[in-house]
């Protein structure tokens, strides 16, 4: 079962991305304050649920939070300043958006930009580890798979209903027939060689 805090003394809020390796769409990050005796026996890693898991335990992650907020960063700007950069912004975004402000932030990874006046703590593999980081998995997954399928209806060759923007055989063959559409980001390698 995953850990229910990492700093007991403070408020704090679990970080997660989403859509990092995509060739088109934002990418997408959840901040989520849990209560400090929370507990799940299912809650996990996003990667690690089914669709349906997913869509049970967003209800209960939006019900039971104290605070929660998911926020986006485009594919353009993604293409101005790196993908990397656009991960930790879409973070900060999400942070900025929580109605109760935090003490603590518990980020999945091993990299943050700092967050203006509050700590934080990476965890590598965080969303298997602690559940406050798994929520947010959850709800930056849900959100952002969510919003590639509406994208989807417009461009269905891409197939992003299935492939939710990754760079998967049948996306790259697409992109190979078709060309790109608005929504890809060009600084990536769209193609292989």
């Amino acid at each position: 079962m995953l850990k229910s805090y990492y700093n007991i003394d403070a408020v704090e809020a679990g970080l997660d991305e989403v859509g990092r390796g995509c060739l088109a769409g934002p990418v997408v990050a959840a901040a989520v304050i849990l209560p400090r005796d929370y507990t799940h026996e299912y809650l996990n890693d996003s990667k690690q649920l089914s669709k349906m898991q997913r869509d049970l335990l967003e209800k209960e992650i939006i019900r039971e939070s104290i605070a929660w907020a998911v926020a986006e960063v485009d594919n353009f700007e993604i293409d101005k300043i790196n993908i990397l950069k656009a991960s930790f912004l879409a973070m900060h975004r999400a942070v900025d958006k929580l109605q109760t402000r935090p003490e603590h932030l518990l980020v999945d990874g091993n990299r943050f930009t700092p967050y203006p006046m509050i700590p934080h703590t990476c965890i590598i593999k965080g969303d298997s580890h602690y559940l406050s980081i798994a929520a947010a998995s959850v709800l930056a997954k849900n959100y952002r798979d969510e919003l590639m399928t509406q994208l989807g209806q417009s461009f269905p060759h891409y197939g992003w209903a299935r492939n939710v923007g990754y760079p998967t055989i049948h996306h790259r063959k697409a992109i190979m027939e078709h060309g790109t559409c608005s929504h890809h980001r060009m600084s990536f390698k769209l193609l292989k060689d």
